[in-house]
């Protein structure tokens, strides 16, 4: 290599063809392909055919990655696929390889954070070369930018099989803190996410990774399995591209205000409860056998049709009825994550919501990583639990909680800075339940001080709330979903008041079934305009420094 450096660093570089027939706004970073070609990824297939059948699906740009074959074998792969790339107008680029680059006179190189400084590479390469730089840490993301790449590639946003030397894992908390820098520092450049990247969850991570208030995203997302291994490589990026180019589901209902007010919110809670009564929603609860009569009389007591299936084959079905899914997690072995998962995803594809409820998440190593998995496969439009539950969640490690208790160690700016920053870093709304709940959707918080302690002497009725929230979200409105948990929570808990101060209950065991005529009398005295009930909502607006 030192002899082709000294021949080729004399200032030619790259010819750069492509650049010089194309604007800046040509390089189209959308579905990014790079190549494997290790046999149990490509199996015995050609390189050149998968690569072209993925171009004709959408891939807009390659990178030829080889990690293990000599200098004469890589130039030679790269100047077979450099023929079928240009003859498509889709840049190629080389990983790591300057001198490979070089020798075919291909668009560009990427290299990582252990390979040649990219100021050298530019020497090299000259001007019209496209030059990539693998970041993970905002510092390493501003000097990139700073020394002059013309995109970064941010991750490893997930675990993945195909990259084994990954120094962390950031996800899509990480993404959006280097995106956010980079626009603060006023150094803007293309971003592709890269790492774990495929059809089930690329919808998600383009919409959580996304700093809302600036409007920055990734402008495209690098694959390596997901096409190379497809049995169909041209199918398998139809789809992705057809997912980077349409709004993700997550994203289609935009709320027309936002509720930045109690009174805002107080105005539309009967709204809720009476579209509930209206729309009798589907409440799938995927819980354990000890709650599953519980929060099936909860369910009806409130309006909603309930199923109990932990089956998640059944999810595709069942997704499709206009109703929307609790995971309870009381059970963690591999068959329940493997069918939470399988449920998750049948309804976030048809847009569904989905109530996550992490009991015990503090409580055990097993569960912690249960959660780890299903934040990385699952999108979540409401996640409640106690406060060592929420904690765990955030990823605060410290936390330990005996069982599915939570000992409160936090104070309210403390609480109400918590699950603000879980919401906005999981693009949804967030409860953190205890003698005042908190309740926040990344932009407003807000307090609810009703309820009554028999709740916390009865099993199962901090998850019975999720199913109360999950008939809740289950219509859209113009109003936000933070609404309609609040909503929920209401008219949980001031049923609970309400069953409390009756003659006949002595304790919790007749708390239970008053509880659940408060519940159906509510939602009567609703729909009927006697909102007598809401009179005693204790709700208030958190005002919290950015």
């Amino acid at each position: 290599m030192g002899t082709e450096f000294g021949v080729l660093s004399t200032g030619f570089g790259l010819s750069g063809e492509w650049r010089k027939s194309h604007t800046d706004a040509d390089l189209n970073y959308t579905l990014y392909l790079v190549t494997d070609s290790s046999p149990q990824i490509l199996g015995d297939r050609d390189l050149c055919d998968v690569v072209e059948q993925a171009i004709k699906g959408g891939v807009t740009i390659v990178q030829l990655r080889e990690k293990n074959c000599d200098t004469r074998e890589f130039i030679e792969k790269a100047r077979r696929l450099h023929a079928i790339t240009k003859k498509y107008d889709v840049p190629l680029l080389i990983n790591d390889r300057i001198d490979v680059a070089l020798a075919v006179n291909c668009e560009g190189v990427h290299i990582g954070q252990d390979d040649m400084d990219i100021h050298e590479a530019r020497r090299l390469l000259g001007p019209w070369a496209i030059i990539g730089v693998t970041v993970s840490t905002v510092e390493e993301a501003i000097k990139a930018a700073k020394d002059g790449a013309n995109y970064l590639g941010i991750g490893t946003i997930y675990a993945t099989s195909t990259k084994k030397d990954t120094k962390h894992i950031i996800g899509t908390a990480g993404v959006a803190r280097i995106l956010s820098a980079l626009h603060k520092a006023g150094h803007p450049v293309d971003c592709v996410g890269i790492g774990g990247i495929n059809e089930s969850n690329v919808h998600r991570i383009v919409y959580q990774s996304a700093v809302d208030r600036d409007r920055i995203f990734l402008k495209g997302v690098a694959v390596v399995s997901a096409i190379m291994a497809a049995p169909d490589p041209q199918a398998a990026a139809k789809r992705l591209k057809e997912k980077m180019t349409s709004v993700p589901p997550y994203g289609v209902d935009v709320p027309s205000y936002i509720a930045d007010t109690t009174e805002k919110v107080l105005a539309e809670v009967p709204s809720v409860i009476t579209a509930v009564d209206a729309n009798t929603p589907l409440s799938h609860n995927m819980t354990n056998l000890v709650v599953q009569n519980f929060a099936a009389n909860v369910a009806l007591a409130i309006g909603a049709s309930p199923i109990m299936s932990n089956c998640g084959d059944e999810a595709a079905d069942l997704s499709k009825l206009g109703g929307s899914l609790v995971i309870n997690m009381g059970t963690v072995d591999d068959d329940a994550l493997a069918n939470y998962i399988k449920a998750v995803r049948a309804y976030n594809a048809v847009d569904r919501p989905v109530i996550f409820d992490p009991v015990g998440a503090g409580a055990t190593t097993i569960r912690r990583q249960a959660v780890k998995t299903l934040l990385h496969e699952c999108y979540f439009d409401v996640i409640k639990g106690n406060e060592g539950e929420i904690r765990t969640v955030f990823g605060d490690s410290d936390v330990q909680q005996r069982g599915v208790d939570s000992t409160s160690t936090l104070d309210e700016t403390a609480k109400a800075t918590l699950v603000r920053a879980l919401a906005k870093r999981e693009k949804n709304v967030v409860v953190m339940t205890g003698k005042t709940d908190y309740v926040s959707d990344g932009i407003n918080t807000y307090a609810v001080e009703n309820g009554h302690p028999y709740l916390g002497l009865v099993t199962g009725t901090g998850c019975t709330l999720g199913t109360a929230i999950s008939a809740a979200v289950a219509k859209r409105t113009t109003y936000g979903r933070i609404v309609h948990v609040i909503a929920a929570l209401l008219h949980f808990e001031i049923a609970a008041e309400l069953a409390a101060e009756r003659a006949d209950v002595k304790g919790p065991g007749t708390f239970l079934p008053a509880f659940l005529d408060e519940l159906y009398r509510i939602r009567k005295d609703t729909v009927e305009e006697n909102l007598e009930w809401l009179q005693r909502a204790k709700v208030r607006k958190i005002e919290l420094r950015d």
